[in-house]
């Protein structure tokens, strides 16, 4: 099992931060611009248990996610886990931490295993690298959006 985890600082506070994230309508806005995110239930709102259904389209490549949310924490996680993905395993935690003078840290934490076995291992420096691309922009923008406010 690979791991990927990025983590920045950001100035609000932790409910801020979470309900951010709560708020699946946000899923657009933090997506990179290479990549068209649909959902497929406009209407989202997250409770433990449910299923968020996915389409992306990125490089005329389109793939299907199934995304259960497992764990909600308020104020400090939510964990999700692929069912239906590329990838062979994908769990997702975004957790978040209140620290001192107005200032939260956004950790995503990702544990994923490709398909294919040691074929696709083979490509896993360059899941790191879109990986690091992918949340280095959702990291940005989640910042731009909340130190606004």
């Amino acid at each position: 099992m690979k791991t990927y985890e990025k983590t920045s600082l950001i100035f609000c506070t932790v409910e801020e931060l979470f309900d951010f994230h709560l708020d699946f309508n946000n899923l657009k806005a933090i997506t990179p611009k290479d990549t068209k995110v649909t959902m497929q239930d406009a209407m989202f709102t997250p409770k433990e248990g449910d299923i968020l259904r996915l389409k992306t389209v990125k490089n005329f490549i389109t793939t299907t996610w199934e995304v259960e949310i497992r764990t909600i924490q308020k104020p400090n996680l939510l964990f999700d886990v692929a069912l239906k993905s590329p990838f062979k395993v994908w769990r997702h935690s975004h957790i978040f931490t209140q620290l001192e003078d107005g200032v939260c840290e956004l950790t995503d934490r990702v544990e994923y295993e490709l398909p294919f076995g040691i074929f696709g291992s083979l490509f896993d420096f360059i899941i790191q690298l879109e990986l690091a691309k992918m949340f280095a922009f959702r990291h940005s923008v989640t910042k731009k959006i909340l130190e606004v406010h």
